[in-house]
């Protein structure tokens, strides 16, 4: 006979009982008892006692993520013009996150491993337009210049005649065909592309553009990186070289912006080794000298900068670090972007990031605030929309350079390809660079943007090392090898991107750092210092100072006593890691501290020797080629400064 089990309990005596009213009753009375016993167990919470775990209430960034904040798709004229014509932003971030994509030639590509970010920035210029003309867009097509360049495309001269003249528009600064609802369509597409691939916590995309004027050809390129989503930056279209070529200019737009919107938005210049001299002049655009005013409203709009691209390392020149072994880097420096004005000597100083930095420590001096107080990233600049910076995956930075049997020679290639230019690189020069690291509590718009406001950043050449500096007073030399690194880091100092004041007496800014390699990647060579200061006569300085080297090696007087060497097999294009180490750190105190002069301390890191991407060449499509063509490579990462103020 089956029993109702859900309404038949035993009493004591054995008797069974099976009205249900008795049954709750027991239920009732046994659940009371056991939640008695689960309370008498549990503590009181008395008011502000400290918890037992000690991650509760944490909020330090305790992740690295890497990205990049300057590519270029087909929406972009020289990036389409130069044979890239199929793929867009969706293209873009659909490689970004891991996806197979294929090029122009039909070949498919991949990323080695997913970015945890990128930013889709195509030429606010002209944005668009050779695509929609090339497809033949009516609207376009409606105006008198559209109906020309529309037929001359359709006639094959898009390369040989059409390109040229939109290039001469922008670096003249007076478009010829500008369609305001167009425009505005192509921003919207853009805003779309990005609010699709945009998965918070997983992987972001932001919304941007470059701002790109060639004043008499020189590079005063900005991009411009939007905190906000569509909501916010739909209300506006984006500034162009069209509209001003004075980055003075785009800095009022920004504050219109964010009065506008309430939303927050910043600029990054790029690539001031092509600058003529101008990225870090000491006078504005117009002639004028600087003022406090331009320094505050510079640093408000741009705090950081993009030291390494594909077009040259900006870091340092060995004309201005002579005595820098690891100065000679991706060096680009015969002329100005558009190789329209050689390169002088006087220019260097105003070019690149070691000494741009020893300016801003002089121009503090003067104007009470440093107009050059930077972090730095790296970026790709491709204009292929694959942000690749890996040596072994190189696939270009234009279409036009995609690597194939048939384009085995891409290496030897000139740009630009055009008469009447002072200088051309050739296509080996090209570096395969770079990306950004943002040390953020999580990988959303909002947390990356405010860590690269605040300069918790760092540039890498390619590998994704993991690195940290933090600057202080009182750390210990045990506090750099504690697993909890970070905690003493920023409870005792800054991190990246900080600021040191006034000394306590008697004691030095002392820095904790650590770098482990890429995990797929090279072992490390050592880490760097590098400091800048001026002295109390005025003069700048610099020095490099050697505070961790792999192998067992001896620092003597901050020199590493002998070289890592190097397993680079270029018959095979390969690499071990039987030399360096996974993992350097240091405790290190500044032996020539003034307290008196103004200073700053950056971070460097240098992997062991590598193939470079022409070595990969040469194996895979079994060419040889010039002496001249490098092909070995030591990847480095770059962090932001900490700054000493006294």
């Amino acid at each position: 006979m089956k029993r109702n089990l859900s309404a038949t309990i035993l009493d004591t005596s054995g008797n069974r009982k099976s009205e249900g009213k008795t049954m709750i009753k027991w239920i009732t009375i046994a659940l009371s008892v056991a939640v008695l016993m689960h309370l008498s167990l549990v503590p009181a919470q008395a008011e502000g006692r400290k918890p037992y775990s000690p991650y509760v209430g944490r909020d330090f960034p305790t992740n690295v993520y890497f990205g990049d904040t300057h590519l270029h798709t087909r929406l972009s004229l020289d990036a389409y013009g130069d044979g890239n014509t199929k793929n867009g932003p969706a293209e873009a971030y659909r490689w970004a996150k891991g996806e197979v994509v294929a090029g122009d030639d039909g070949v498919p590509t991949r990323i080695s491993k997913p970015l945890d970010f990128l930013m889709v920035a195509d030429h606010a210029a002209y944005m668009g337009l050779v695509p929609a003309l090339a497809e033949g867009n009516k609207q376009l097509r409606a105006t008198e210049e559209g109906a020309r360049w529309g037929k001359m495309i359709d006639e094959g001269k898009l390369a040989s005649e059409v390109f040229g003249e939109f290039i001469i528009d922008v670096t003249s600064n007076k478009p010829r065909l500008v369609e305001p609802e167009f425009e505005k369509s192509v921003w919207d597409d853009i805003i779309d592309a990005a609010e699709a691939h945009n998965e918070p916590d997983k992987f972001t995309a932001f919304i941007g553009y470059e701002f790109s004027p060639f004043p008499d050809g020189d590079n005063l390129h900005r991009v411009v990186v939007f905190r906000d989503g569509k909501a916010k930056a739909a209300q506006v279209k984006p500034f162009s070289a069209f509209d001003s070529e004075d980055p003075e200019d785009l800095w009022v737009w920004l504050q219109a912006y964010e009065d506008k919107t309430g939303g927050k938005i910043l600029a990054i210049p790029h690539n001031g080794n092509l600058s003529g001299g101008n990225l870090f002049a000491l006078q504005t655009l117009e002639g004028k000298p600087l003022t406090r005013e331009y320094a505050k409203t510079r640093m408000r709009w741009e705090p950081l900068y993009e030291v390494t691209q594909y077009k040259g390392d900006s870091e340092t020149h060995p004309y201005l670090s002579p005595n820098d072994e690891f100065a000679d880097f991706e060096s680009w420096d015969k002329a100005n972007l558009a190789m329209l004005k050689p390169h002088k000597d006087e220019y260097f100083k105003h070019e690149y990031a070691r000494s741009a930095l020893m300016l801003g420590l002089e121009q503090e001096s003067k104007l009470k605030i440093n107009p050059f107080k930077f972090g730095m990233i790296g970026a790709t600049d491709s204009h292929t929309s694959f942000a690749q910076a890996a040596e072994d995956n190189f696939l270009g930075k234009y279409g036009v350079a995609s690597p194939s049997p048939e384009n085995a020679e891409r290496w030897k290639k000139e740009w630009p390809p055009v008469p009447g230019v002072v200088a051309t690189m050739k296509g080996w020069e090209s570096s395969s660079s770079g990306y950004a690291a943002v040390w953020a509590t999580e990988n959303t718009r909002e947390a990356l943007w405010d860590a690269m406001m605040r300069k918790e950043v760092y540039a890498t050449t390619g590998p994704r090392m993991m690195v940290r500096m933090f600057g202080g007073y009182d750390y210990a030399q045990e506090d750099a090898l504690r697993h909890d690194l970070a905690v003493i880091g920023y409870e005792k100092g800054v991190p990246m991107g900080g600021d040191l004041t006034q000394a306590p007496k008697g004691k030095a800014p002392t820095f904790l750092v650590t770098a482990a390699k890429d995990p797929d990647g090279a072992n490390l060579d050592r880490v760097q210092i590098i400091k800048g200061w001026r002295a109390a006569g005025g003069k700048l300085h610099e020095k490099i100072y050697d505070v961790a080297v792999s192998d067992g090696r001896q620092i003597v007087s901050g020199k590493a006593t002998k070289q890592v060497g190097s397993t680079v097999d270029l018959a095979t294009a390969t690499y071990t890691n039987a030399i360096g180490d996974a993992l350097l750190a240091a405790w290190w105190v500044d032996p020539d501290f003034d307290p008196s002069v103004l200073s700053f301390y950056y971070t460097r890191v240098i992997e062991i020797p590598t193939p470079r991407w022409p070595a990969f060449d040469e194996v895979r499509f079994n060419i040889k080629m010039d002496p001249e063509v490098t092909r070995v490579l030591q990847e480095r990462a770059y962090t932001s400064p900490i700054w000493y103020t006294p």
